[in-house]
């Protein structure tokens, strides 16, 4: 049976990582948890260090990709995946994913879909995965949520592809971009495994995520920047074509700050694909 190694980059998040690492800890699969703390002084260390339910390690580091690049290094697992402090896994997320690399021993990357909730748990709307194209990826931003993605270890160890710590917030577009030109096979799993807390903090929002996205669309070619419209449109359609846009009733369970030890379930009866304004 397939063993996870699942990472999680952490510093001064302690309330958001105790929810993170509850939703790992009752995953039916072989797994390892991996926490790297750059130092928090939250509270985070008063009772990480005694966790029994992961493998926590206390280190300066030069910021998330290079804290989850550590992680890696210390992994043991089969598939590797990092989950950032505000994120879940849903139940029974992680055996799904392992049935699916097990059936298709080819396929080095799945994604799956995500819930966005709010920081009190409520649902917001959920996200649908699809593969990631290179243009659209250079010159918009980065489709997937990182939350939703799985690979094999084979990608980062047999293939060098370690995340550049040069970046600070767009790294996981950056190294989506390398996989993509390597041709790595990747294939979505239409499920929902993930949890992605919108906590108005997130660093992809920030002004330096937002700048990071401009340099990163600044290193396409000119005519892909001139394309950035029939780029929009065309995945746009690629959505609507595969189905992204519908969704039936259903429901999720999840942590949440008034009930970390207990995941509460929701009913979600009205779904919605993107993020109503407020």
């Amino acid at each position: 049976m397939m063993r996870f190694s699942i990472v999680t980059p952490s510093f001064r998040n302690s309330e958001w990582l105790k929810l993170c690492v509850a939703s790992m800890a009752d995953q039916d699969m072989p797994s390892e948890h991996i926490i790297q703390d750059a130092g928090s002084d939250d509270g985070t260390l008063d009772w990480l260090l005694k966790d029994g339910r992961v493998k926590a390690f206390v280190e300066k580091d030069e910021g998330m990709y290079d804290a989850i690049n550590r992680g890696f290094r210390r992994s043991e697992g089969d598939i590797l995946a990092w989950l950032n402090c505000d994120e879940q896994y849903l139940p029974g997320a992680l055996k799904a994913v392992g049935e699916y690399f097990e059936k298709h021993p080819a396929v080095d990357v799945v994604f799956g879909d995500a819930v966005v909730i709010d920081p009190g748990g409520n649902y917001l709307c959920h996200r649908k995965m699809q593969i990631p194209l290179k243009y659209h990826t250079m010159t918009v931003h980065l489709s997937t949520l990182s939350c939703t993605m799985f690979f094999r270890r084979r990608v980062v160890f047999e293939h060098g592809l370690w995340f550049d710590t040069r970046w600070r917030a767009a790294g996981d577009a950056e190294w989506m971009l390398r996989l993509l030109r390597r041709k790595f096979e990747m294939r979505t799993l239409r499920r929902f495994t993930s949890v992605f807390t919108l906590t108005g903090a997130n660093l992809s929002a920030s002004a330096t995520g937002e700048r990071e996205g401009r340099d990163l669309a600044w290193q396409a070619p000119r005519w892909v920047r001139a394309a950035r419209p029939l780029l929009i449109a065309h995945h746009r359609l690629r959505r609507l074509l595969g189905g992204v846009y519908s969704q039936a009733p259903f429901s999720f369970e999840a942590f949440t700050p008034s009930s970390p030890e207990r995941r509460l379930r929701q009913e979600v009866r009205r779904p919605n694909f993107r993020l109503k304004p407020v």
